[in-house]
């Protein structure tokens, strides 16, 4: 029985760690430099999946707020979810990045190579607001600037919200296609994704020794350190101290959506199970029936900790320096880029682009991007866990607006006193 990607790219991880490591071994340095020939294939699979990032989030982040009904019409529920969703992305982008930063990843020098010129001054956080509006989408797209292209993008799904059903069925329908497309070329592509792991991380550690698989264990720590620390300082205490329920009976009642978010590392397929465990806290189906297939699509707390620590993580390993600006960027990107996200394996790959790219170092990372694929399996189910808690925690206090305008009461709603 043929293994499943997940378990072949381990293996190419595996293997191209072996074949590196023997090739720093060997005196002779003939299997070296065949490694360090072989990289342009892995480059190219960078290169490919760069290549879905503008359909990609052009598809996914169109359809997702066209989707939501007439902007105009979403009153109480709508307007809080939609600011619950940016504040708790935000936050969590900003702990990824504080984290991140608080950790000792080692700078690799030949790594630093390509990066070495020097770097234009940061812009002001005011040029930097400005940017952010596009003169031209088309000319962003074709420059891969994304985060103008992203704010062109919602303006026109909001625009499309207040069109008639019918036309704007139509709008969506085609947008919807092309997410489509992304999806099937995101799984042709990461079929090659095993080889491609393999070529990469052997030509790195043939180039530059093992001592670069410390610094990504490191890694592996920090976006666990920044999902725990997410979940427990901001989501469950929203769930405890806003949305009134005890912390507890919140995720023994929810535990069952939580765990099965962390086995597949698939929020849409904890959809069903999650509506549910919301019915079982006594959430009203009008919140629940919004909140959460509306945050299953753009609402992800955990991808957005997971790309700050990565952007930072790859900007270290190639001395790319970070000041405030370009700290402010990977926030406000890691908030773009997890809203862009879709929900099949290799997206998050694909969407993480948008950070690098964002700060400048896109083209380099390329190397870096394959660690941190190798790798990501683990990680994205643990960020699928908290991108879940997060939805639950905002249908809850979505929810307990709707039953007594806010009220907290400290107390379980009734509806979820009586389920046992």
């Amino acid at each position: 029985m043929k293994a499943s990607l997940p378990k072949q790219i381990f293996a190419g991880l595996a293997a191209g760690v072996v074949i590196g490591v023997l090739s720093q071994i060997i005196p002779n340095a003939s299997l070296r430099d065949a490694l360090v020939a072989i990289e342009p294939v892995g480059t190219a699979f960078i290169r490919l999946a760069t290549m879905i990032v503008v359909p990609l989030v052009i598809g996914t982040l169109f359809t997702a707020i066209a989707s939501l009904g007439d902007v105009r019409k979403l009153g109480a529920i709508g307007g809080r979810t939609l600011a619950y969703f940016l504040t708790t992305t935000l936050i969590a982008a900003t702990i990824g990045l504080v984290v991140a930063s608080l950790v000792s990843f080692h700078t690799v020098p030949r790594l630093a190579t390509p990066v070495s010129t020097p770097l234009t001054t940061m812009p002001s956080a005011a040029q930097q607001f400005l940017a952010l509006i596009p003169q031209n989408p088309f000319g962003a797209a074709a420059q891969g600037e994304l985060l103008p292209l992203i704010v062109a993008i919602c303006l026109f799904a909001a625009a499309a919200t207040v069109l008639p059903d019918d036309k704007r069925r139509q709008v969506v329908t085609a947008f919807e296609r092309l997410n489509d497309l992304s999806m099937i070329l995101i799984r042709w592509v990461m079929q090659l994704a095993p080889i491609a792991v393999f070529v990469l991380i052997a030509a790195m550690i043939a180039r530059l020794g093992a001592s670069v698989l410390g610094d990504l264990l490191a890694f592996v720590g920090a976006v666990v350190l920044a999902l725990v620390v997410h979940a427990s300082l901001v989501l469950l205490p929203t769930a405890r101290l806003v949305a009134g329920y005890r912390i507890r009976e919140f995720l023994s009642r929810t535990s069952d959506a939580l765990l099965l978010a962390l086995a597949t590392a698939s929020s849409s397929a904890v959809l069903p199970v999650s509506i549910a465990a919301a019915t079982r806290i006594g959430v009203p189906s009008e919140a629940s029936s919004f909140v959460l297939p509306a945050g299953t699509t753009i609402n992800k707390n955990g991808a957005a900790a997971y790309k700050a620590v990565t952007a930072v993580f790859l900007a270290s390993l190639y001395g790319f320096p970070l000041g405030p600006g370009r700290q402010l960027t990977i926030v406000l990107a890691s908030t773009a880029a997890a809203f862009a996200g879709a929900g099949v394996p290799g997206s998050s790959l694909v969407t993480t682009l948008i950070v690098l790219n964002a700060i400048g170092m896109g083209s380099e990372a390329a190397a870096g991007i394959a660690l941190v694929a190798a790798i990501d399996r683990p990680l994205d189910m643990c960020r699928t866990a908290v991108n879940t808690l997060g939805n639950l925690v905002g249908a809850a206090w979505v929810g307990r607006v709707v039953t007594n305008g806010g009220v907290v009461t400290g107390e379980l709603p009734a509806a979820a006193a009586t389920v046992q």
